[in-house]
């Protein structure tokens, strides 16, 4: 026994609705995401695009986890997403984006024998990788 078309349709439109209605939800995400980025890139004056290209170049996925990055799946440094809500750099430093990059530029002057080394990181790309890392929330 098949239906009569109108009734098939019928059938069919709430799916699509819900459907579109999670298209809608997925577009608003990307605006929050956007939101996060554009707050962390005025906050540290850096680009996000360009501190994650940093943070591949410069190996730190090596050590450290970042959910989302391929090659971020180190264990011996902490994870770091959602290090923007920490209050605390390194277990010394307030949390504040000239921390961050004085410790992403010189770990070693900042907490002498850690286990993370001077990788010789710019200033600029310090500021980059510093978006980047206020963006994973």
């Amino acid at each position: 026994m098949s239906l009569p078309r109108n009734k098939a349709i019928a059938l069919l439109l709430p799916p699509a609705l819900l459907v579109a209605g999670g298209l809608g939800l997925f577009a608003d995400r990307r605006y929050e995401h956007w939101d996060v980025i554009k707050r962390a890139e005025t906050l540290t004056g850096g680009n996000s695009e360009r501190g994650q290209q940093a943070f591949q170049r410069y190996g730190c996925g090596g050590c450290h986890s970042v959910r989302g990055q391929p090659q971020a799946s180190g264990l011996v440094g902490p994870p770091l997403d959602g290090i923007g809500a920490r209050a605390l750099i390194a277990g010394r430093l307030e949390n504040k984006p000239e921390n961050l990059r004085r410790w992403i530029m010189d770990p070693q002057a900042v907490s002498p024998g850690t286990a993370m080394p001077r990788l010789g990181v710019t200033p600029e790309d310090s500021r980059d990788i510093a978006a980047f890392l206020y963006t994973r929330t």
